[in-house]
């Protein structure tokens, strides 16, 4: 090749070396590139990350043809210990999600926000925790278009690195419960001191006994968090819309089963206030009034 080079091109020794290093170099990074592929990335199952690997790889790989044909042409690095942390740090840019992904991996074993099994909020999204990997996680999708976060059926796949990036809300770690709360409005007719003893009632029923088990966890989850609750069993408070008067009955349950009792409430408020004729539900509603039956006075002007 250097003897074509000289004889037929006529080229200087210099041109020449240069030439032939550019070419070796080139091949050289393609050949380890498509073995990579072959050894490695083509036996990644999953095909999302098999797919973000084979870009990576190319980019690398183009990445580092570039920065070897500019030293051999350029002479743009004086010594190898520049080329080399140049080189370190454009491995670092180009790696730079795979590698936080890697880290936020080991955090979330070590420090463990959240493990497999923990329904968790993270971003916009929440849902069960069902895998947890070198690069991702998997949740089991809640919410979105379906009531009472319960699941979609949809798995997404999350990079580990968000941990670093957006805020966490466990619904399990330590304490297991949560508080709902569920707003009744009744009519100002309505006995509402009545109402209120019924709901009362329910909701003790249904979350006295659940109360009494998150007391026990919100102590132990006291020794590692500063958590206060003053009170932990069921209640319902009063208030007064537009429409009526507010009864809001607050109490504590399971996550998983938060619209499963939230049903048989409502089925008993439904049956309860069936039986009482001096209690109705209050909804939004307009009242018309005819001037020339209700006794209002024109309020047209007068024409002369």
């Amino acid at each position: 090749m250097q003897e074509f080079l000289k004889n037929y091109l006529g080229l200087s020794p210099d041109l020449q070396y240069k030439i032939i290093v550019s070419v070796i170099v080139i091949i050289v990074i393609l050949i380890i590139q498509r073995l990579l592929k072959k050894l490695f990335i083509h036996r990644i199952v999953d095909l999302k990350v098999r797919y973000q690997w084979q870009k990576i790889s190319l980019y690398l790989a183009v990445f580092l043809i570039i920065i070897f044909l500019l030293n051999v042409w350029l002479k743009l690095f004086g010594s190898m210990g520049t080329f080399l942390g140049l080189l370190s740090a454009g491995i670092a840019i180009a790696l730079k999600d795979p590698l936080v992904n890697m880290v936020s991996w080991a955090f979330i074993l070590i420090r463990q926000p959240f493990k497999v099994g923990d329904r968790i909020q993270i971003g916009k999204v929440a849902g069960d925790i069902i895998d947890i990997r070198l690069f991702q996680f998997s949740i089991m999708e809640i919410g979105n278009w379906v009531d009472a976060e319960q699941s979609t059926g949809r798995i997404i796949h999350i990079p580990n690195g968000i941990v670093f990036t957006e805020p966490q809300a466990n619904y399990n770690a330590e304490f297991q419960y949560i508080w709902n709360e569920i707003p009744v409005l009744v009519t100002f007719e309505s006995d509402w001191k009545k109402a209120k003893k019924i709901l009362a009632d329910i909701v003790n029923h249904h979350g006295i006994l659940l109360s009494t088990e998150a007391e026990k966890q919100i102590k132990e989850a006291a020794k590692r968090f500063l958590i206060f609750y003053n009170k932990l069993t069921p209640i319902v408070y009063t208030s007064v819309k537009d429409s009526g008067v507010m009864l809001t009955m607050r109490y504590m349950c399971d996550p998983r089963e938060r619209r499963s009792i939230e049903e048989k409430i409502w089925e008993d408020i439904l049956n309860k206030f069936a039986e009482c004729d001096d209690i109705d539900f209050a909804y939004p509603t307009q009242r018309f009034y005819n001037n020339s039956t209700e006794g209002k006075k024109d309020l047209q002007p007068d024409k002369k």
